[in-house]
Formats: structure tokens, sequence, C-alpha cells
């Protein structure tokens, strides 16, 4: 039979702080292919979610297949917006949120995992951030626009050229992106959707030249929405799941383990042939031109 082992495998998914997610099922299955999962979370919320996690709270969606619970090996405290701790600024450093922990750069949490586990094998990059995400484009301020390429997509870059070198050959590293990148979606602010297509496009470039230096894919998946803590942080996820539901050739809501499979297949020995793309996750509603529920389509002509 034909299925992803991951067995002896070791993957680093960075932007996990709770169970709701892509980060999350995208583990869930990884693990369920018999990876080891090790993780790195935004220094503000570590501390609740280790402390959910040792609680219990999260245990119900922890249950995999066989009746286990999934386990992080491994949980680093990380902030996509550093490359090093040389770059935090000083009120970063100060304040109560970020104080108890001295590294949380990428450059130190490559430090840790090669200190842990020595080498990987598979890299999620499962987060974003735009501090103006609910500003118009127009309306989002330099500092705004950059601050969200500088962590949704650059950091994707930085990610690969500190552990690039510890990832073994035929190994993988899978990002995250959204339709905005290519299509219109008001309200998808603050230079976020300029993020996500800067990811798409810098995703080409990163498979040529880390497939070349180190023999590693280079894949996003576009997924369609998900109303998870973070999408609700947008406002107006409710709207965007009717109208996938509506608009999809598959008419139905997406679940999180759909996209967590995707990923699974993506940077597993199965889809060794396969880089430089994004693959979409969405239900088909990509590829559609018209919105099928508009008055102009619903409304009976006489």
């Amino acid at each position: 039979m034909l299925g992803i082992n991951l067995k002896g495998k070791i993957a680093f998914i960075a932007g996990i702080g709770d169970d709701q997610g892509y980060g999350w099922a995208i583990a869930k299955c990884l693990a369920e292919a018999g990876a080891t999962i090790i993780i790195g979370t935004w220094p503000p919320i570590m501390k609740i979610f280790n402390m959910s996690f040792k609680q219990g709270k999260f245990d119900e969606s922890r249950r995999l297949s066989d009746g286990s619970l999934m386990e992080f090996a491994k949980v680093y405290p990380l902030d996509a917006a550093f490359d090093s701790m040389e770059d935090v600024p000083e009120e970063i450093r100060e304040n109560k949120r970020y104080k108890e922990y001295s590294r949380f750069s990428i450059e130190d949490v490559k430090e840790e995992i090669v200190k842990d586990f020595g080498r990987i094998d598979i890299f999620i990059h499962s987060l974003a951030n735009a501090p103006e995400v609910t500003k118009k484009l127009l309306d989002t301020s330099r500092q705004g626009y950059l601050a969200a390429i500088g962590t949704s997509s650059y950091s994707m870059i930085s990610f690969l050229k500190h552990l690039g070198p510890i990832m073994n050959p035929g190994g993988a590293a899978l990002s995250l992106t959204y339709i905005a990148s290519e299509r219109a979606i008001p309200g998808y602010g603050g230079g976020m959707s300029s993020a996500k297509a800067c990811l798409e496009s810098d995703t080409r470039t990163l498979a040529w030249e880390a497939g070349r230096e180190w023999g590693i894919r280079v894949v996003t998946i576009s997924a369609g929405v998900l109303p998870s803590r973070a999408a609700r942080a947008i406002g107006f996820t409710g709207q965007m799941l009717d109208y996938s539901k509506a608009n999809s050739p598959l008419a139905k809501d997406l679940n999180a383990m759909e996209v967590g499979q995707a990923a699974a297949f993506l940077v597993s020995p199965l889809a060794s042939g396969i880089t430089g793309v994004t693959v979409y996750v969405d239900n088909g509603l990509h590829g559609m031109g018209i919105a099928m529920d508009s008055p102009a389509f619903t409304t009976n002509e006489t």
C-alpha cells in the first residue's frame, strides 16, 4: 500500500500558538506519518500555550488515529521579525512579555535546533503578521507595510538561509499563502496581500537556490479561509467562509486537516519531484472567475 512515511524525520514548524490554525493541522498530519515535531512559538503567547498544553486543553485536538496524543519534542520561543538578537530593539527586550526569554531570533532557534537535534528534514513556515492588516492598502503606513513584508515573507528567506545548511538532502520547506496574492480581496489589508505575493514569487527563486545549494525542495500551499484566531483578527472571516462555500466548485467548508494532509504529501518522499510551485487547497475557489451567488446570476429574468 502506498502511504506517507515520515518515520525518522524531524520537522520544525514555525508559528504554532494554539490548536486552531493550519500549523497545528500540519503538525498533526506529520505526526500521524511518524515525524518528530518541534515548533517555534511567539514569545508573548508561549507561556499560555505551554500552560494550556500541560493542562490538557488541547488533548482532544492532539489525539491521533491510534488513540495516542501528538507530542512536541521541543517548543522554542521565536519571533520571526528578527534574524538575530542584535536586531531586537531595547524596548522589545525589556517588554514584560519577552523579558524572560534571552534568545528568540531565527538565528537563536537554528542554534538551539543544532544543539538539540543536529539536523532536520522538514521546515514549515506557518506564520504571518501585519500590524495594520485592518487598514486599506492606501492607508497603510510605510512602517506597517514593511513590517508585513518582513515577518510574513522575508522571514521565509531568513529561515532557509539559516536552516538550509542543517537540512538533510531530499528535505522540504513549505509555507502558507492566500489567494489575495493574485486577486483583490478588499479588507485583507496592511500589506498582507503584497507579502503573500512576495512569498509566492520567492518560492520559485528559493526552489532554484535551495535545490542547487542543499538539495531541498521549496513549495507553498494557497489555503482557503479557516476561522482561526489569526484569521478572525482580519475581521470579515465569516463573510469569506460563506462566500467560499457559495462559490467554490466543492460547495463545502474547508477542513484544516485537508491542508495538513496536502502538506504531509508535499514534504514527503512521494512528492520528491515537486518544487517551486503554489498548490491550491481551497475547494477550487481560486479557479473561479465569477461569483455564482451574485444577484446578476441569481435573479430570475422575466
